[in-house]
């Protein structure tokens, strides 16, 4: 018996590995890009109607659990289109955002990455991530939390269509925001 037994994951099994490994593979890439500061050619990961959104964690009782997470058109922390990761990206190229001026150092590290359903040219992803960040000389911020993507294949590799972004936290004590998930 399977963990995930709604997983639809289509093909034989060396199909399913090599896949497995293209989005491994996708996703290490990007958190590359992402600690050496490549935020150009990361924006260009994203596909030009994508969505990517972070919504408020709330804690709430058990009975209201449905409620945890703020919706599409409800106050986040992040409700981006690719027009606006571009802008937030041209930014912090300017040199005068003054939240990464010195940079941060950071380390996404992304794991338990799982291919929850295979359309063919699109798959739907469930993984989980810490990104660390340490500023000047003595702030660190960890977040922790788990993502759910859709990633469409366009021919040579894959590009982010959606990305919801689930943190753990509930209060944010870092400094500012300025950084990507």
């Amino acid at each position: 018996m399977s963990i995930d037994e709604n997983v639809q994951v289509s093909g034989d099994p060396f199909t399913q590995v090599v896949r497995q490994y293209q989005v491994e593979r996708f996703y290490y890439d990007e958190a590359t890009l992402l600690d050496e500061h490549r935020y150009a050619e990361w924006v260009q990961l994203f596909s030009d109607d994508t969505h990517y959104f972070m919504p408020l964690r709330r804690t709430r009782l058990r009975r209201e659990l449905a409620k945890e997470f703020t919706r599409p058109g409800e106050i986040a922390f992040f409700d981006d289109t690719k027009q606006s990761l571009l802008g937030r990206v041209a930014k912090i190229a300017t040199g005068t955002a003054w939240a990464e001026d010195p940079p941060s150092r950071t380390r996404h590290l992304v794991t338990n990455i799982r291919i929850t359903e295979d359309r063919g040219d699109e798959l739907d992803i469930a993984s989980n991530f810490i990104l660390y960040r340490t500023r000047l000389k003595s702030e660190e911020t960890t977040w922790i939390g788990s993502r759910r993507d859709v990633l469409r294949w366009d021919g040579e590799s894959f590009l982010i269509t959606k990305r919801l972004i689930l943190l753990e936290q509930t209060v944010l004590l870092s400094q500012n925001l300025s950084n990507f998930f």
